[in-house]
């Protein structure tokens, strides 16, 4: 018994290290066709348009973000009654107005205003403020900023918002520099088709293959068609989820997480093929120089000023991002 034990355990790891030699020499040649990747580099993503510094998701907001440098603007995307399509990110709107009403149950017309000042939800005590705290339309929003890269998060598996979404993206021509994302793999299958030369971000779902393939030592011979990996960074789960500060059910939670995901073999191998790993939602210089410390290539923040000082102060230790496919 213990013979044929280690016998298998032999053939397992054989196995094991023959797949990953064959990774290792065939990665060059092997480059399967995948979609589009984005066409830039996205070092600064403004979250909600950087509600630490106006109201979120507003047009305030995004010409805030804009005007501090923001590669990239990451907005949330809803369907009212009467089937308009606005950027908002919550669908009861208790948090952000003050008035627990559903937004999908109203007409666009009749939707509140943002509270003003609200506070920041990834920066608990801190509130924001601004002139604007309307929720707008996402039709006004592309009109408004056109060839600016967005980055949009579909809340809802809803197919009505889905199409509208990308039909908005067709008419205003603005496929390449759109990025669809959620953590819903059934919802980004339904975006991918409503849409398919979008680039799209990985769901939970796919990132956890990701991991199984990196750790098989198959990952080099699967294509990959995602654009972009957004994920926490490790460190900031204690901070976030957890009510205890410093809990140790926080450190140990944020310690294994690091050390899964946050492989430099595997962060290099995501670079090369084009996909950039941008963390979230970050909002302070410790944890920026986390990020890009790990291997990051962009940062997803509340306080897009912030962020902008850091950038210009400290030169990236992360290569540039091909813009291949894989």
């Amino acid at each position: 018994m213990a013979a044929a034990v280690t016998a298998a355990l032999g053939m397992t790891l054989g196995l094991a290290v023959g797949l990953a030699a064959a990774a290792r020499c065939l990665r060059p040649r092997f480059r399967p066709p995948g979609r589009p990747r984005l066409p830039f580099r996205a070092r600064l993503v403004a979250h909600r348009g950087g509600a630490g510094e106006r109201i979120e998701n507003t047009i305030e907001a995004f010409e805030n973000a804009l005007a501090q440098g923001a590669d990239l603007l990451e907005l949330d995307c809803r369907r009212t009654r009467d089937g308009v399509v606005v950027v908002s990110h919550d669908r009861r709107l208790l948090r952000q107005s003050g008035r627990d009403l559903d937004l999908t149950h109203i007409d666009f017309q009749d939707l509140p205003p943002y509270k003003s000042p609200l506070e920041v939800t990834f920066a608990p005590g801190c509130l924001s403020s601004g002139s604007d705290r309307r929720i707008p339309r996402l039709d006004d929003v592309f009109r408004r900023f056109p060839g600016v890269p967005m980055s949009i998060e579909i809340k809802d598996d809803d197919d009505d918002l889905i199409n509208q979404v990308a039909a908005l993206v067709r008419f205003y021509d603005r496929a390449p520099i759109t990025l669809w994302a959620s953590f819903q793999e059934p919802i980004l299958r339904k975006c991918r088709a409503a849409h398919p030369t979008m680039p799209y971000a990985f769901s939970l779902r796919r990132g956890l293959l990701l991991l199984l393939l990196y750790y098989s030592g198959l990952l080099p011979f699967v294509p990959l068609g995602e654009s972009v990996l957004l994920f926490l960074l490790p460190a900031i789960i204690n901070r976030t989820y957890f009510p205890i500060p410093q809990s140790w059910a926080g450190q140990l939670l944020g310690k294994v997480v690091e050390a899964v995901t946050m492989r430099p073999p595997l962060l290099r191998h995501l670079r090369s093929r084009g996909i950039q790993i941008i963390l979230w939602v970050l909002n302070d210089d410790r944890d920026f120089a986390a990020a890009f410390a790990a291997g990051a290539t962009g940062v997803v923040t509340d306080f897009p000023a912030r962020l902008r000082r850091y950038l210009d102060t400290h030169p990236s230790p992360t290569a540039a991002v091909a813009g291949g496919r894989g």
